[in-house]
């Protein structure tokens, strides 16, 4: 599809689908690769390392969250902006945002790698562990940078009309990632810092990529002039707000969801719960990677004014990720045993707890994709206030409470099934919202 092609043809699913496409297969290609990452750590360098690497994820989240805030939060004005014709001023905003989250990466490298050692002792671990969680983390954070700057520009490519150079992008960082992995984790033994490395360098190649494509003036959007602009960047941080809310809140939840699990089965139901969610996080990027593709658009059409457009992508959205739902509930489910045999061996402890609490845990995407929608939708319109109250009540409170409250009713099982029932009171929330704005937004 021709770049320029994508606000301007009619809104149908055909058009919708090659839009998205590239999208999807971007974030299952990231899901993928972060995967592998896992089934190299667990089978090569065994359990205990890959429950070091849950208990770092909070961190890994936040920087996840900071990237989410600049990427989401600034493409929905950037993309208004486009909408409303003032596309010099789109490309000056564009600019100074990927600048400043730039700017602000620098300074979270630099703290990471001047504390390492403080940041990890505050998990209440056997020494063995807390140096593998110091050694991924201090490798890590050097590549800071690469990572928040490859996920603002990638969804800045996808709203320039070039899904599939992100695709592409995430493709060779990929491929990057799992070759790295396999020279530094299996060929050179270099442990956790090899894993690291691998992930850093996966992720700074796209990265180069898309920044080299930012600056041939043939795009929609490429680097122009600065202007720092305090509204733009107030607007940008209460657009973005929701989805650096959600990823941060993810972090945490997580942790308290480790801590939970471990009170109940150990290390063994630490290690399930990571290659569980793993396997959820495979699945959900079927849903962020349809969002990266329509969020543009609606954003880019409610600056633009064509209402008629924005209903007929809700319509399509709704009913496409009700069919995605469905399947790949189905799919998580009756695929648990292969999905979880891929990380760990086969009727080990961790790999029964595992299975049996995947089948119940899966229940959530039922409804995953339907609030990843409803809190992307209010973002691309640029309301940040109503999309942080659906992700922060699904990733945050609903959630918590549900961890907090169900074990001691149900126990393992009662873990378990605290995600599908956050997502279904979430659910509850997505609805009377997205009905409530109908009128107002002409969706």
């Amino acid at each position: 599809m021709n770049k320029e092609s994508v606000y301007t043809r009619p809104i149908t699913f055909k058009v919708i689908i090659a839009i998205v496409i590239p999208t999807i297969v971007m974030t299952l290609i990231q899901a993928s690769y972060s995967m592998i990452d896992g089934m190299f750590i667990s089978n090569i360098l065994g359990d205990v390392a890959l429950s070091a690497l849950t208990l770092i994820s909070p961190y890994l989240n936040f920087f996840i969250a900071i990237g989410a805030l600049f990427a989401s939060g600034g493409s929905a004005v950037v993309m208004k902006k486009m909408g409303e014709g003032k596309k010099d001023e789109a490309r000056r905003d564009f600019t100074t945002l990927t600048l400043i989250a730039g700017g602000s990466a620098l300074v979270l490298s630099l703290v990471f790698l001047m504390f390492t050692k403080s940041l990890v002792g505050i998990f209440n671990v056997e020494s063995s562990v807390m140096e593998l969680c110091r050694e991924y983390l201090f490798s890590y954070s050097f590549f800071i940078i690469p990572q928040i700057l490859f996920a603002i520009l990638q969804i800045f490519t996808i709203g320039s009309g070039r899904p599939k150079l992100a695709m592409i992008s995430s493709l060779s960082g990929g491929a990057i990632n799992i070759l790295f992995d396999f020279i530094l984790i299996k060929g050179l033994k270099m442990g956790m810092t090899g894993a690291a490395i691998s992930s850093g360098i996966g992720m700074l190649i796209p990265c180069i990529i898309l920044i080299l494509n930012f600056t041939k003036k043939k795009d929609t959007l490429y680097f122009s002039s600065l202007k720092f602009d305090g509204r733009v960047l107030l607007k940008t941080f209460s657009n973005g707000v929701s989805e650096f809310a959600s990823n941060l809140a993810s972090g945490i939840v997580i942790m308290l969801f480790n801590a939970k699990m471990l009170s109940i089965a150990g290390p063994d139901g630490v290690a399930a719960s990571t290659i569980t969610f793993y396997v959820f996080g495979l699945m959900s990027a079927l849903y962020m990677g349809y969002m990266l593709g329509v969020s543009p658009l609606l954003s880019y059409f409610y600056g633009s004014n064509e209402t008629s457009k924005l209903k007929k992508i809700r319509k399509i959205s709704i009913r496409f990720i009700g069919s995605v739902s469905i399947v790949t509930t189905i799919l998580a489910i009756i695929g648990s045993n292969v999905l979880v045999g891929a990380f760990t061996e086969q009727w080990s402890s961790a790999y029964n707890i595992a299975v049996s609490g995947n089948k119940l845990f899966s229940l959530a995407l039922l409804l995953v994709g339907y609030n990843t929608f409803s809190s992307m939708l209010f973002t691309a319109l640029s309301n940040g206030k109503i999309s942080a109250v659906i992700a922060f009540s699904r990733s945050f409170v609903f959630l918590s409470t549900a961890i907090i409250v169900l074990p001691s009713i149900f126990g393992i099982n009662g873990l378990w099934l605290s995600v599908p029932i956050s997502e279904l009171l979430a659910g509850v929330i997505s609805m009377i919202y997205i009905k409530k704005y109908k009128c107002k937004y002409n969706y």
